[in-house]
Parts: structure tokens; sequence; C-alpha cells
């Protein structure tokens, strides 16, 4: 049996390391990073040579949902039928679970350039979406309730993967299926301060 070079275990390794940078930080975002080593049986120095520090490291887990978020958006964006689209972005974003890390690592890193980027680029893609959609919603529907609706299905959790994406389903189709209910929603939409405030410098 050929044994792997050095660069395919590399990438086995970073692809470990991420697993379990994801698995920890998401239960503890202050756990070290030794425990991330630990989880993905790779020594500590291997870890440091691809992420010099914890920040790093989580800043590449936040970009790398970020761009999971865009890749999302686009598929959806082809899709001719405009309600469609909106569901078909916001199964695939709940599914891929991008936003427990908004929800668990905001603030713990500073964004860089390009990630602020294609934050705007996620944020215009996202807003066309439900603009596209607006007939179909009811009034007062903006793409913060959007954002919003995303993290609730992010918070739900059980032991479980299996089981957790299934209670993630059942919630979204249950708050689409509120979306498009007819009737005011109380108070104004969410603002984009009460919406990025966790990252912003504490």
């Amino acid at each position: 049996m050929r044994r792997p070079g050095r660069g395919e275990q590399a990438v086995r390794n970073n692809e470990a390391i991420l697993v379990a940078a994801r698995e920890i930080f998401l239960t503890d975002p202050r756990a070290p990073v030794a425990a991330v080593a630990e989880r993905a049986k790779v020594g500590i120095g291997a870890l440091y040579r691809r992420y010099p520090s914890k920040e790093d490291l989580l800043r590449t887990l936040c970009h790398d949902g970020l761009r999971i978020f865009i890749t999302e958006a686009e598929r959806a964006a082809r899709e001719p039928d405009d309600w469609a689209a909106l569901t078909t972005f916001l199964h695939g974003v709940v599914r891929a679970d991008v936003h427990s890390l908004t929800v668990h690592l905001a603030g713990t890193f500073t964004p860089t350039e390009q990630m602020n980027e294609d934050a705007r680029r996620a944020s215009e893609l996202a807003t066309g979406l439900v603009e596209r959609a607006q007939p179909h919603l009811r009034p007062g529907v903006g793409p913060a309730d959007v954002t919003l609706l995303l993290e609730m299905c992010a918070a739900i959790r059980v032991p479980d993967p299996g089981r957790t994406g299934e209670l993630r389903r059942r919630c979204l189709t249950m708050l689409l299926d509120g979306l498009r209910a007819d009737g005011p929603l109380p108070g104004p939409p969410p603002v984009p301060l009460e919406l990025d405030w966790r990252w912003l410098p504490r």
C-alpha cells in the first residue's frame, strides 16, 4: 500500500485540525489550542506551524463558514423561482451549520480585510434573495429578520448530530411558514448595530 506523501499528510492534518477545532470551539470558545491538537491527533507543533495562534485558527474557521454561505447564496440565486431561491438558500445554510460559528465565535478574533469584503458580498447576496422573495413575505420582513432566523436554527443542538440536523430542519420549516403568514410583525426589524455589535472591539 502506498504511503501518503508529506503534502497529502499535511492536507489530512489540516482537515483534522479544522474539524476538531469546530467541535471544540462550538462547545467552548475559550478552550485551549492543545485540546484541538489532542482531538485531531496531531502534534501541537504541527498545529502551530499551520496556525501560529488561536486567533488564526478561529479566523480560518469563520472565514470558511463565510465562504460556504456565499456558495449557498450563489447557488440559490440561480433558482428561477423567487420563493424557491430563498428557501433553497436558507436550507443550504442551515444544513452547513454556518451560523453556529457566528453565534459562538464572533468577537473572539479580528477579521481580515478579505473577510470584511466577503462579508459584504454575503450580505449583498442574501439581501438580493430576500428582496426577490418580497412578494411572498409578510409585510415588514427584511434581510436582518432572516439573519436572526438562521441564528435561531443554529441555537438548536442536541448530542446526536443527526437529530440536531433534523430538529433544525423542522424549526426552519415552521419559521418559513411564519415568513409567509399574513399580518404585521411586532416592532421594527433589527438594525445593523443589533446584528453586528458582537464584532465590535470590547
